[in-house]
């Protein structure tokens, strides 16, 4: 089940699936209410969590945390 933006926290880890695209990411601060500056954990680039769903949410969507193991909880 997917989580609500506003429950994440800043540094943690998430996976967010989109449209069949799979983005792993570290929130690296908040900007506002339903806005984070992200760190992608593959390419290291940071962005906006906006970006990733600017266009909509597909039928796929789903928003997990990450532990330190690599494992979704």
């Amino acid at each position: 089940m997917a989580m609500s933006f506003n429950a994440l926290r800043v540094g943690h880890r998430y996976r967010l699936r989109n449209y069949d695209e799979v983005r792993e990411f570290t929130v690296v601060g908040r900007l506002h209410d339903q806005n984070f500056v992200v760190q992608d954990s593959t390419t290291m680039e940071k962005y906006e969590l906006q970006e990733l769903v600017r266009y909509g949410k597909g039928k796929d969507y789903d928003l997990d945390e990450i532990n330190q193991y690599g494992d979704i909880i």
